[in-house]
């Protein structure tokens, strides 16, 4: 796709059609280390375009404009460098809502939406359930439950001002933004400070949900290089371990839940005994469990506050 055409060969613009583009991407980024080439391929052209995938196919033997050559090109060169896909095209789904991205929040998997739901079968006839979203990032989460509990009361924590911007951004896309409320602070540390009355403040939830970073230290040149090389490293390390902010979470959090309330924590599958264990170390929880993503790990913990 780097050929460029002159007087002499139009027959290389009549080559580049969506679906040559298609296979000869798919072939770049597979070779490039891509271990999804051809739904990248497929996204990309799709942006390069401004339509929907599903158009590709509708004009399969369509050619590219200049400038959707010269889009696709650029996208196709950052994504060889493992820049994701997410941050190229500034957007991802989850949990069957588009959300806008950018690299100062981690991109939404589908790993949490077990998180989701998880925490919408707990709502289930609860009446204006207040829920707290520890660490919101992009507020996928905060944005799935405002959406789907329409009388939640909803508050969203991050320590990052850039993620709670594009947090904000969500909210208002998907008309919630009313209805969710967005504090700057580390953990629970905002509300230590508005209380002026030490851990046990008066802002009091029934459900306290985190997706917070969980990487080890030791494991960081593991990751794969679109992670590593773009996410924000805040969002993932959390100590030699990777439980810091996971033990922070579980000591504090009974502190701020009503009794009969819940705490859900999306882990790393290998820490679900560590974190279980953590939990039962602690004398104000009970009803302590594991609970297993789509792909058969155990992804969520689980805890409630004794009343």
């Amino acid at each position: 796709m780097t050929a460029q055409p002159t007087k002499h060969s139009a027959a290389t613009d009549v080559s580049w059609t969506i679906r040559r583009v298609l296979e000869w991407t798919t072939d770049h980024l597979r070779r490039h280390g891509s271990q999804t080439p051809r739904l990248d391929a497929e996204i990309l052209l799709a942006h390069a375009r401004g339509c929907q995938r599903i158009k590709l196919y509708t004009r399969y033997e369509g050619l590219l404009s200049n400038g959707e050559r010269q889009a696709m090109r650029e996208l196709v060169q950052r994504r060889a460098q493992h820049e994701p896909v997410a941050y190229l095209v500034g957007h991802r789904e989850f949990f069957s809502l588009n959300l806008r991205v950018t690299s100062d929040v981690l991109i939404p998997r589908p790993d949490t939406e077990t998180l989701v739901v998880e925490l919408l079968e707990r709502l289930k006839g609860q009446p204006e359930p207040r829920i707290l979203d520890v660490g919101t990032g992009s507020g996928c989460i905060a944005v799935a439950v405002a959406v789907n509990k329409p009388d939640a009361q909803v508050t969203a924590i991050d320590i990052s001002l850039p993620a709670l911007e594009i947090a904000r951004v969500n909210a208002s896309q998907h008309q919630v933004a009313g209805r969710i409320r967005f504090l700057q602070g580390d953990l629970f540390a905002t509300f230590q400070s508005r209380s002026g009355s030490g851990r046990t403040g008066s802002e009091k939830f029934e459900i306290i949900v985190s997706n917070p970073p969980y990487v080890a230290e030791g494991e960081w040149e593991t990751l794969q290089a679109d992670v590593r090389l773009h996410e924000p490293r805040l969002s993932l390390l959390a100590g030699p371990d990777g439980l810091d902010v996971i033990r922070r979470v579980v000591a504090e959090a009974s502190d701020f839940l009503v009794p009969g309330g819940h705490l859900l924590l999306e882990i790393d599958p290998g820490q679900a005994e560590t974190v279980t264990e953590l939990l039962r170390s602690q004398e104000t929880y009970e009803e302590i469990g594991v609970s297993k993503d789509l792909a058969g790990k155990e992804r969520l913990v689980y805890a409630g506050r004794r009343s």
